[in-house]
């Protein structure tokens, strides 16, 4: 099995990967963050950092049609700006320690996100131009375990952008980003045979829950939904929190 799981361990990754497909297919966030904060429970959740990225860009790849038009480029470039610095100094960190506090520093990070997405916070206007570019560095930062994508959501969801254009920048940010990222990965030793065999597994799991959850079977408001889905996500982190102090 990849990465030496045992059977428990598969069992409580495929669930995580189902569950966190579906969140994102249903509320349109939080997969990567939702499997890696699982995936700490029962190994280095250094593990699935490349295994995310390449099912993230799989899914994104799947949304991209049409969303062309409504890109904003210059955010995009600006992002991807940022991301270039903050990567590399992310995966220097990670690698550098030990397992427990990888899974420290990645649950303390999830846990900050999820309460900065239930805060909700706002601001009166669009943000324009370096700020993006500095929104970009935390992105990168945060894409050292492959979670870059919570905080420039969190970003956008605090500006008056509408939602076509918001939706349709971050799928075309996430692919340009894990291109990027993809190669830099390699070179830190994150990309193994295990990678691609656990990414192949976890393929059909995570086309299937985005699909469920894309078909809205619950009558729950998908920020409704949200919601929970924050609190899910809050709570594997704070188990691998736990963790990793015990």
């Amino acid at each position: 099995m990849p990465f030496d799981l045992g059977p428990m361990a598969l069992l409580w990754m495929a669930v995580a990967i189902l569950v966190a497909a579906f969140v994102r297919g249903y509320s349109g966030f939080g997969y990567s963050a939702m499997v890696i904060a699982a995936s700490s429970i029962v190994t280095n959740p250094l593990n699935f950092v490349a295994v995310v990225v390449i099912l993230e860009t799989a899914m994104s790849l799947q949304a991209a049609k049409g969303a062309g038009p409504d890109v904003d480029w210059r955010r995009v470039w600006l992002l991807l700006a940022g991301a270039a610095i903050g990567l590399p100094l992310g995966l220097w960190v990670l690698t550098g320690v030990s397992e427990d506090t990888a899974r420290a520093v990645i649950s303390g990070y999830v846990l900050l996100m999820c309460v900065i997405l239930s805060v909700g916070w706002r601001l009166a206007a669009e943000v324009r131009g370096l700020p993006n570019a500095v929104a970009g560095v935390v992105s990168g930062l945060a894409n050292a375990p492959g979670m870059g994508g919570l905080p420039v959501a969190a970003f956008f969801a605090a500006q008056p952008m509408q939602a076509n254009v918001f939706r349709a920048t971050l799928i075309a940010y996430f692919p340009l980003l894990d291109l990027y990222s993809a190669p830099l990965y390699w070179w830190a030793g994150l990309v193994t045979w295990d990678t691609l065999w656990a990414a192949l597994i976890a393929l059909p799991l995570t086309f299937f829950g985005n699909w469920l959850g894309g078909r809205h079977f619950f009558s729950t408001d998908p920020q409704e939904f949200r919601r929970f889905a924050i609190l899910l996500l809050a709570g594997l982190a704070a188990l691998g929190l736990v963790k990793a102090v015990i």
